[in-house]
């Protein structure tokens, strides 16, 4: 999916949107994704390295945390007891992926199943390594769904697609279906539901990969 296949909506259009029709009074699901093994960033997991004297894991953690959802759950994989415990005193609920060796896409299987209720009516996903995306970008993900502007959303800076990503629970099964280390882009791409949200935050573009990257942030 590039930004030219699709819709991307302001804060204007959605305010428009809002104003037009009756928001919807979903229930909305936050996911963290931290089961990889950061292969890329050397012996250490990089969700445990520090920024600004906090594990990345808590950064991207209280960005769900602070939106406005209706819970959070993060998906452990590599090292799940380490980044549990780095993750104390956070208000949230841990799901381990034991397939997680076998790429992203297992993750956001292990939450679709966790958090796939019947009461549950779309999830945001985050990966764990953005720690820089601000909560106010999540809670206008769920203002564009809840205004019915789609119901495949990525946030988006300066027309760029990022993370978080929010699907709707008609696309549970289709999530269920992806296989290897993609997450949820195919079904992104796939769907005529999906639209870019732009956000003006540009920590939805910036995912920490290796150390120099971390290093970088400091």
């Amino acid at each position: 999916m590039s930004s030219n296949d699709v819709p991307c909506y302001g804060t204007d259009a959605i305010a428009a949107a809002l104003e037009q029709t009756d928001p919807l009074e979903a229930t909305i699901v936050g996911v963290v994704l931290a089961g990889g093994t950061s292969s890329r960033f050397g012996p250490a997991n990089k969700l445990l390295a520090e920024l600004d004297g906090e594990p990345l894991i808590r950064h991207a953690t209280r960005t769900l945390v602070d939106a406005a959802l209706s819970g959070v759950v993060v998906v452990l994989g590599y090292e799940a007891a380490a980044v549990r415990t780095a993750l104390s005193r956070v208000d949230v609920q841990t799901v381990r992926n034991p397939e997680y060796e076998e790429g992203l896409s297992t993750s956001v299987a292990t939450a679709i199943r966790a958090v796939g209720t019947p009461e549950t009516d779309a999830v945001v996903f985050l990966p764990g390594d953005m720690p820089t995306v601000d909560s106010d970008t999540v809670d206008r993900l769920s203002d564009a769904y809840q205004a019915e502007l789609g119901t495949a959303l990525a946030a988006a800076f300066d027309g760029h697609r990022g993370n978080p990503v929010l699907f709707d629970r008609d696309h549970f099964d289709a999530l269920l279906d992806v296989t290897g280390d993609v997450g949820g882009l195919p079904v992104l791409a796939e769907s005529d539901e999906s639209a870019l949200i732009e956000t003006g935050d540009p920590g939805v573009l910036a995912d920490i990969d290796t150390t120099a990257e971390l290093q970088h942030r400091k």
